[in-house]
């Protein structure tokens, strides 16, 4: 008898449906085809075991299985439930009617057990347009793809739970799962806050600035400033997670395998923080069967590097395109994968290998020479990517005692998304632009006109200091979200005065 069952193949962070034909006739021999990859061949063990642990056998016959379409490869343990329940209806032992209509992934267990997979949400999305009328997958990952609307989902412990489904012995309900309800109880619920944070106005106005117009920033200053603090702190006052966003971010969260059980969508934005010896593969994504990596599953969060110049040089440069373009291309011999990568990078760096110069109290050990090659180690091209350079200096004692009211992050928030909401009226029509960050040159020259005394301000700024022309530009951007903050139309000599101040740390003069 030949039977059709339907899978799902992860792609990037899409997922593609899979045919699985079996076909159970007179012989001995088993054939799987389709280029299945070793997993996938290992499977008949893992389902012969299963089939025992249920009181069934391996059909005594010859079992011919197709997996199509076949020029596309098959990868990992998610065939299991398909492929098993192909093979029991073949052999009618399950009942044929309404299997066709079904979704199945899940990787079995030697006594029958679903055990979890990657790519749940994807999957569900793919069966939803294609007209399925649900997916049935291991418990774990049920909450993440009931998330998708229009899609019966259906959680299930056993493989023994779907033969019953299917042979109508027991009922079961689908997985529902409130988005609303989801949104209310968890989303701009941080453990930390900005009010933990005593001194250091002037960084938290920039992390304000940067959160606003979506800018990349890095903070320099000696060790025990407040800088990973800080950091860490910036998720909690950049705008909640849209819907679409937030169903963008868990795909490719749980594309790369990092959304537990109890999770079925993230509403926060992601903090990633690797370290320092992470490689350049893992930081932009690939291997030989791609994964996103560090830079994508930051997408709509934050990554933030700490200690920048100990990170290699060549996983810095990787960096560059990225963070332009907002989208990485991983390209392989037989196929090329896109991940979005529209982050944040908010990096930090002593300013010396001692970490104590410019320091108001501690005297630096190194020489000027010494200082230099340390920042040299960042190469320009990336640091005229960063839109803001600010300097943190330690906070005395007087403040760090001081047990008054800080500015929480709920307040910095609002004024966030007010200054959001302007970039978002002012880009309504520009596709796939929605912050000041990411404006092209022609809308810089739209956007971003100044005066007569901020132009004179900016042109002295440049001589002075050899800005780059790609300072300039972000100078520009950064001057054009401080005028948003302050619901000003036009740019003023003060807002461009402000973003000059976060260039402080180009090349010129800072290592003395």
């Amino acid at each position: 008898m030949l039977i059709r069952t339907f899978a799902s193949a992860v792609t990037g962070i899409d997922a593609v449906t899979v045919t699985i034909e079996v076909n159970v006739s007179q012989g001995v021999r088993f054939f799987l085809v389709g280029l299945p990859d070793s997993a996938v061949k290992e499977s008949q063990q893992r389902i012969e075991s299963a089939f025992r642990s249920m009181g069934y056998h391996w059909p005594g016959k010859q079992v011919v299985i197709n997996m199509a379409p076949a020029d596309i490869r098959k990868e990992g343990s998610s065939y299991d439930l398909p492929l098993a329940m192909g093979i029991l209806t073949a052999n009618e032992k399950v009942l044929k009617d309404g299997i066709e209509t079904y979704v199945l992934i899940g990787e079995l267990s030697l006594d029958g057990t679903l055990q979890p997979v990657k790519g749940a949400l994807p999957i569900a999305l793919r069966a939803r347009e294609e007209g399925f009328k649900g997916l049935i997958l291991p418990v774990k990952n049920a909450r993440e793809a009931a998330v998708v609307g229009g899609l019966d989902v259906y959680g299930m412990e056993k493989i023994g739970d779907v033969v019953d489904f299917f042979n109508g012995l027991r009922k079961f309900e689908p997985v529902k799962v409130d988005l609303v309800e989801i949104f209310r109880n968890e989303a701009n619920k941080y453990d930390v806050d900005f009010s933990d944070v005593r001194g250091q106005e002037n960084v938290k106005r920039a992390l304000e600035v940067a959160a606003a117009g979506g800018h990349n920033l890095i903070m320099i200053g000696p060790p025990g400033a407040g800088k990973t603090m800080l950091a860490k702190r910036l998720p909690t006052i950049i705008p909640p997670l849209t819907l679409e966003e937030a169903l963008e971010t868990t795909k490719i969260h749980s594309v790369a395998g990092k959304i537990d059980d109890h999770t079925a969508l993230m509403t926060k934005r992601p903090f990633r923080s690797p370290h320092h010896t992470i490689s350049d593969v893992a930081l932009v994504g690939g291997g030989t069967f791609p994964q996103p990596g560090e830079i994508s599953l930051g997408h709509n969060g934050v990554l933030f590097l700490d200690e920048l110049p100990e990170f290699k040089r060549t996983v810095l440069e990787v960096m560059r395109q990225p963070l332009e373009d907002r989208v990485i291309t991983i390209s392989r011999a037989k196929s090329t994968v896109d991940y979005p990568a529209s982050f944040m990078l908010v990096a930090s760096m002593n300013p010396c290998p001692c970490g104590f110069h410019n320091h108001p109290e501690k005297e630096c050990m190194c020489s000027t020479g010494m200082v230099q090659k340390y920042l040299n180690r960042i190469s320009g091209p990336l640091l005229d990517r960063i839109d803001i350079h600010i300097e943190v200096v330690p906070v005395n004692y007087d403040k760090l005692a001081d047990t008054g009211k800080t500015e929480n992050s709920a307040t910095v928030r609002e004024r966030v998304v007010r200054a959001r909401s302007i970039q978002a009226k002012r880009f309504e029509h520009s596709r796939g632009v929605y912050s000041n960050s990411q404006m092209s040159s022609s809308m810089q020259r739209k956007y971003c006109q100044l005066d007569e005394a901020g132009g004179k301000l900016l042109k002295t700024a440049m001589d002075i200091r050899g800005l780059s022309a790609r300072a300039y530009d972000r100078i520009l951007k950064v001057a054009r979200t401080i005028a948003d903050l302050a619901e000003s139309q036009n740019i003023n000599a003060e807002h461009i005065s402000e973003a000059i101040n976060y260039r402080n740390l180009d090349r010129e003069g800072w290592a003395g």
